[in-house]
């Protein structure tokens, strides 16, 4: 039977990508969108904003209700905000929250009683290399996905009882939209022009149209691992992703021998 795939923010980028493949593999693609005119080239699609929760409660009712089940969520939806740790507002940081962590929660939460009803289900979660590694420049970013993996990583184990499965995804550079509209920036100031804050944002937009890696490729890899007979609680993607987390986590075990002499002497005498 064609396995039934509810998709956040499919308009553009990754969502689309496996939108599509989805649909060739032959399995039912529901495309989400806060705009529906962005997905409506595809069969089966419905209107979600993830920041809404009566949104949320629509779609997925709509979406068990038209196919009677949910075996995938992706959930996709997000967007990025360059700017050093001083720049980012309030609202700023609440905004990009909405979407990134609380937005996910939301799906997620809404659907995982169908899922154990059923005995099973899987959640991709898009994440970021930047889920792992902080960039200076992008704290807030940083912030939501750093967030969502500790969030997913915590589901996995709460739900794996219940036959239900998480993948956390962490693509590196790929050739979507996250660079361009989908973008916000912050304000900038001067003192930060110079520093890695600054030269990361003069670089990001620069880098819109020309990432190395194809989204295409990439669904096509999340889609095989997670139908596999074993999926992975994390996939790295794309070339500077593997690169970059494992430079990440190796400095990491370093750092804790170096210091763990010092780091372990707490205990009562």
């Amino acid at each position: 039977m064609p396995k039934v795939w509810l998709i956040t923010g499919a308009s553009s980028g990754f969502g689309r990508a496996l939108a599509h493949a989805a649909t060739l593999r032959g399995d039912i693609a529901i495309a989400t969108a806060r705009n529906i005119d962005g997905v409506k080239d595809f069969a089966h699609r419905f209107h979600l904003d993830v920041t809404d929760p009566e949104s949320v409660r629509h779609a997925v009712s709509s979406a068990i209700e038209a196919h009677g089940r949910i075996d995938f969520v992706v959930n996709n939806a997000g967007h990025g905000l360059v700017g050093v740790t001083e720049e980012v507002s309030d609202d700023s940081l609440r905004d990009l929250l909405e979407t990134n962590l609380f937005g996910v929660w939301r799906v997620t939460r809404e659907v995982l009683p169908h899922f154990r009803r059923q005995g099973g289900g899987h959640f991709v979660q898009m994440s970021s290399v930047g889920g792992i590694v902080g960039n200076p420049g992008h704290a807030a970013y940083a912030t939501s996905k750093f967030a969502l993996e500790g969030m997913s990583e915590a589901l996995a184990g709460e739900v794996a009882g219940f036959g239900i499965g998480v993948t956390i995804v962490e693509p590196g550079p790929f050739r979507t939209e996250f660079a361009g509209r989908s973008l916000d920036t912050t304000e900038a100031l001067t003192d930060y022009t110079d520093t890695p804050g600054g030269v990361l944002r003069a670089a990001f937009r620069d880098q819109d149209g020309r990432q190395p890696n194809d989204p295409t490729l990439a669904a096509e890899a999340i889609i095989k691992a997670v139908t596999s007979a074993h999926p992975p609680l994390r996939l790295p993607l794309g070339p500077e992703a593997i690169t970059r987390i494992r430079t990440k986590l190796r400095n990491q075990l370093d750092e804790i021998d170096q210091w763990e002499a010092l780091a372990a002497a707490t205990r009562f005498e």
